[in-house]
């Protein structure tokens, strides 16, 4: 079994059918498109990576089989295995300054519906994990990059899907047939999945039994028939058309998916009205991917505290003049990867077998990881001055232009030590971090702060720490919640 190159996942990109528009244009090539090669190039140095020695260890690992595979379709059946996914996502952060989303949302979901569909075949005597585990094994066999689609339309928030006058605000189960079922619906703000070869659509939510139609997982290829694609507009995308620096090589993007009628195969549903379980696929997926998401927003920190210094320095400055400022952004990237490995440790394993992260300290990092990287760029942009905290100086079309450029150069150098265009890279780097299309979903990406904080609210055992609070104090009366006024 040999992995993938980065040569070997474009090719299998170029391979698929164009189903993706942007700016009301079919996008031909997502490899070579301007509205979506970057994240692509993001997701191939994850390629490059498995087959660098300094590394592999962190990008590779083993198959059920025993051979060497790339780490993003493994099976995380122990703490050591979820936490090498968190040293993942923030060597992948490092390597790119964003989200790779592509790769590493399919990854949370086959390990959590590897618990989910053993529970299911356990109560219903279906057939799901076996046909996960051949899914399992041809995606590890190809090296296929795999994104995630969660979150619906959801149309008026104030009803359930059934109740919704368009059904299809929610993905959900058309038709089922011998063969396999029919989907419709949209899923909204899903991430990479222009550099995927495949994803997975899974539960928005729990649901009740009303609503067992909307209780679907499985997992499609990008260019299945009855898939369109539309990107989503982003802050500063359409430099992404331009050349030059203003705009950094790598990147992320978002997409609505409109599925119309698509039919998908048995050997690819998971499940298909088990309504019962979604809560349960819900509450393992959000505490390994919010465990998870604290190195996301470190890695990104890094790059920042890295900035930072490029830039104090470009500037004229020692990085050292900001070092208190410097060590709040590193306190910042800790602790929410601190945080997500604390999560990881006092998790659990499934009887399935896959590890399930603690819930109540994952959904904690989330609440961390809403706040504390807003205040890691707001440092990196105090550092860099007014010329990274607006973008504000002309652009590369002008900083190259054959008449005035030499005078705009002259006017952005700074330090005596380097060029113009040094500091005119690094601050438009900053800008990107921190303003523009580089910025990941740190308040809502894997859920709201608000969601993670009522599971925290539900978790945190109020009356056990009362007791013993009552019982250090020496308290020997009972000291209950009063009851509630009537008025």
């Amino acid at each position: 079994m040999a992995l993938k190159t980065r040569k070997e996942y474009l090719q299998s990109l170029k391979a698929m059918r164009p189903n993706i528009y942007k700016f009301g244009e079919l996008i031909e090539d997502v490899t070579t498109h301007p509205a979506t090669r970057r994240t692509v190039e993001s997701h191939a140095r994850a390629f490059d990576a498995a087959h660098d020695p300094k590394y592999a260890d962190i990008f590779t690992a083993k198959s059920f089989s025993g051979e060497k595979i790339h780490r993003f379709n493994s099976m995380m059946q122990s703490m050591e295995d979820v936490i090498a996914n968190s040293k993942f996502k923030r060597a992948m952060y490092r390597f790119t300054g964003t989200c790779s989303g592509g790769l590493c949302v399919g990854w949370n979901a086959q390990n959590v519906l590897w618990n989910v569909t053993f529970d299911m075949d356990k109560e219903y005597g279906t057939k799901y994990q076996e046909r996960l585990k051949n899914w399992i094994l041809m995606a590890q066999e190809k090296g296929l990059t795999v994104a995630g689609g969660l979150t619906d339309a959801k149309g008026d928030r104030s009803m359930r899907p059934s109740q919704q006058p368009n059904l299809d605000s929610n993905v959900h189960i058309k038709e089922v047939r011998p063969d396999g079922i029919v989907i419709s619906g949209a899923k909204t703000m899903i991430c990479g999945v222009a550099a995927s070869n495949e994803i997975f659509v899974l539960p928005g939510s729990g649901y009740r039994e009303e609503d067992k139609d909307f209780a679907l997982a499985c997992v499609v290829p990008r260019d299945i028939e009855g898939l369109t694609i539309v990107e989503t507009r982003r802050a500063s995308d359409s430099r992404e058309y331009e050349d030059g620096f203003d705009i950094p090589e790598t990147g992320i993007t978002q997409a609505y998916l409109l599925f119309q009628d698509t039919f998908v195969p048995n050997e690819r549903v998971f499940m298909c009205g088990e309504a019962k379980y979604t809560g349960m696929f819900i509450d393992q997926f959000t505490a390994n991917y919010r465990a998870c998401i604290g190195a996301c927003v470190a890695g990104q920190g890094d790059v920042m505290v890295g900035a930072a210094a490029l830039i104090a320095r470009a500037n004229g400055l020692a990085a050292g003049t900001f070092i208190n400022k410097i060590v709040d952004m590193a306190v910042n990237n800790e602790t929410t990867f601190g945080m997500g490995i604390g999560a990881m440790a006092m998790g659990k394993k499934h009887p399935a077998g896959s590890w399930v992260s603690d819930p109540l300290l994952a959904h904690a990092n989330k609440v961390h990881v809403a706040t504390l990287p807003y205040e890691t760029k707001r440092l990196c942009q105090d550092i860099g001055g007014g010329i990274v905290e607006t973008g504000c100086f002309p652009s590369y079309k002008d900083f190259s232009h054959p008449e005035y450029g030499e005078l705009v150069q002259n006017a952005v150098k700074a330090g005596v030590n380097f060029s113009a265009e040094t500091r005119a890279r690094a601050a438009r780097l900053i800008e990107w971090l921190t303003l523009g299309a580089g910025v990941p979903g740190c308040m809502h990406g894997g859920g709201s702060p608000d969601g993670a904080r009522l599971v925290v609210r539900f978790r945190t055992p109020l009356e056990e720490f009362a007791e013993y609070a009552r019982n250090i104090a020496g308290i020997k009366e009972p000291v209950p919640e009063p009851e509630k006024k009537k008025k």
